[in-house]
């Protein structure tokens, strides 16, 4: 199911190929009522340097898995076919994934948009796989929902137990194999309309944009990956994807670069996904692995990087070997000989976050971890060697901090397999779903989780993650000062935790030391330049006004009005921000404010 890898290729071409398409029309037809809606809109994430924050600056490490089938002829999850949606995710959280990355089509989000979203394509013998025990996957009137009700559902059910979501666009059209084509346009589909659809890359940025807007409100829906794995011809696309400056439309930083505005635009609070490409400048790299090119020209929305997390992937022999394992490899020789240069040096240079967005692969039936981390690679099998390098990469990541998603859940995988091996729904116990043990404990270790207690850590302010789990209050309120978590060799930290109605339980009802009086004695009648909520002084008002609001409050010696950073908040920009309530000083409501004006809760401010 996942791929079988192109050897790498030794050069890319120069030259740029350039496919041009008019757009179809698109519609704005009603579809259903997002079942998952939220109710405190909290959970929302921003990369500050290489690591991931939430809204009061407590940082957080997304550890989490693949679950496929929505990118597929289906037009669903697979196995649901097999298991009951709530009990899966449920078993999903009790064993401490605190996000899932769900593969799509453009296809897919293509008949969402024009409001005639796909059925869901039976595998099953009987052509009746969702009933009797996918209760929560039938309408009222007997029938089977579509593939957006089921989606919407599967918000609801993650929400209910503390997991985080974000999609993938896996292919153009939904396809099995779609992941073998390298560019995210170029091919075509019969919509649900009648009408045949070339993806163009107008197309696929308006279906992302319109479905960043269509789920804005839910917080349990965190981002989007722009692309699985850009690649080469490989697979049959007409052209390379490339990374460069140009305006070729194989260029995939000006395409990527050109849908997160897409998608900020209708959501500023959505984290944006960008894997690589597979060569540059003559070094190649796994698909979606080579990430060189953001030295040299990095992704840049229009309002600026902090919703960017670059996303390679990263595989082992077993999938395809590679000149870099033909050795006794070790961590630091895979840094030197590929990880560094391709996409490590981004964090070792506190330059972006990063999210391993696949790794995995099939393992022996035992591993004895530290017999092979001393053994001489050359002496391995080719899937001893791939869990040696598997151990190794999770090493790295726990040490860097680096988020990821394993591949995968599914273990209809043809070159990975999969966490589970077998699904089987029983009408007195439920699902059974029996994990492959070995590979489960290898991944186990870099979820996020206390140090000591070993208490799995959700990215939900309020719901804890699974019957195991914490929320991410929990941590910050009786954890993270006392034993920390396996992140940061176990370094203890204080945090500010975010009560439900978005205010946080730590913050004084004015701003901290340095800047109180300031905005204490300000008489905000006799000043004629006002721009409620324009924190940072830029003209606009989004999430960047609310972020530096919360760092002046949380670190005023760097962010606050005296503060040390190059881009701290101004006497002006604290006059600004004063706009819940105003006259009140500043406080974390100020910052909640802006949030509810950018997400079209509230009109215009101040809200008073």
């Amino acid at each position: 199911m996942k791929k079988i890898t192109a050897a790498i290729t030794a050069l890319l071409s120069a030259s740029a190929m350039s496919i041009s398409a008019a757009a179809p029309a698109f519609y704005n037809m009603p579809v259903a009522t997002v079942s998952a809606a939220d109710t405190t809109g909290d959970d929302w994430l921003h990369a500050e340097g290489s690591r991931l924050y939430d809204m009061n600056g407590n940082e957080v490490w997304l550890t989490g898995a693949n679950w496929f089938g929505f990118n597929c002829t289906e037009n669903v999850l697979h196995y649901l076919w097999s298991g009951d949606i709530d009990d899966m995710v449920e078993d999903i959280a009790d064993h401490g994934i605190n996000v899932l990355r769900i593969p799509v089509s453009t296809e897919l989000l293509y008949n969402w948009m024009i409001g005639d979203p796909d059925p869901i394509q039976s595998v099953n013998p009987n052509n009746d796989p969702y009933y009797p025990f996918n209760v929560d996957l039938i309408n009222e009137d007997g029938s089977v929902m579509n593939s957006q009700e089921v989606f919407n559902v599967l918000l609801k059910k993650c929400k209910q137990y503390g997991v985080k979501v974000f999609i993938d666009i896996h292919s153009p059209e939904s396809n099995n194999s779609g992941h073998n084509y390298g560019l995210w346009y170029g091919k075509s589909f019969t919509a649900n309309d009648g009408k045949t659809v070339e993806v163009t890359t107008e197309v696929w940025q308006e279906t992302l944009a319109w479905t960043a807007d269509y789920y804005k409100g839910d917080d349990t829906l965190i981002g989007f990956d722009l692309k699985n794995e850009p690649h080469s011809t490989y697979g049959g696309a007409p052209v390379d994807a490339i990374w460069d400056n140009s305006s070729a439309e194989n260029n995939w930083k000006k395409a990527s670069q050109d849908c997160a505005d897409a998608i900020l635009e209708k959501n500023p609070h959505a984290l944006i996904l960008i894997e690589g490409v597979e060569g540059y400048q003559g070094h190649g790299a796994w698909w979606g692995g080579n990430l060189r090119g953001v030295a040299d020209y990095p992704v840049t929305p229009a309002s600026g990087t902090s919703q960017i997390v670059y996303s390679p992937h990263d595989y082992g022999p077993i999938v395809s070997e590679q000149t870099w394992f033909n050795k006794n490899f070790t961590e630091q020789t895979l840094l030197d000989d590929y990880w560094y240069d391709t996409w490590a040096y981004l964090v070792d240079k506190d330059v972006a976050p990063l999210l391993i967005g696949e790794w995995g692969g099939r393992i022996p039936d035992s591993v004895d971890e530290e017999a092979l981390l001393s053994a001489n690679s050359t002496t391995l099998t080719d899937v001893e060697k791939n869990v040696k390098w598997m151990i190794l990469l999770r090493n790295y990541m726990i040490k860097n901090h680096i988020n990821h998603t394993f591949w995968c859940l599914n273990d209809d995988s043809g070159d990975t397999g999969g966490l589970w091996k077998s699904i089987q729904y029983n009408p007195t116990t439920g699902t059974v779903i029996e994990w492959d043990t070995e590979k489960y404990n290898i991944f186990e270790s870099a979820l996020w989780q206390t140090l000591d207690s070993g208490k799995f850590i959700g990215l939900d302010h309020q719901t804890a993650l699974g019957a195991n789990g914490i929320s991410l209050n929990d941590f910050y309120t009786s954890y993270s000062s006392t034993e920390g978590s396996n992140l940061d060799g176990g370094k203890k930290s204080g945090g500010e935790p975010v009560i439900s109605d978005g205010t946080t339980t730590t913050t004084s009802t004015t701003v901290a030391s340095t800047t109180t009086t300031q905005t204490e004695t300000t008489d905000i009648s006799s000043v004629s330049n006002i721009v409620y909520g324009d924190a940072n002084r830029d003209n606009d008002i989004n999430m960047a006004d609310a972020v530096l609001i919360l760092q002046s409050i949380a670190n005023p010696d760097k962010y606050g009005e005296n503060g040390t950073e190059k881009d701290h908040i101004t006497a002006q920009g604290m006059i600004n921000a004063d706009c819940s309530g105003s006259g009140d000083g500043v406080t974390s409501k100020d910052a909640l404010a802006i949030q509810k004006y950018t997400l079209k809760l509230i009109s215009s401010l101040p809200e008073e």
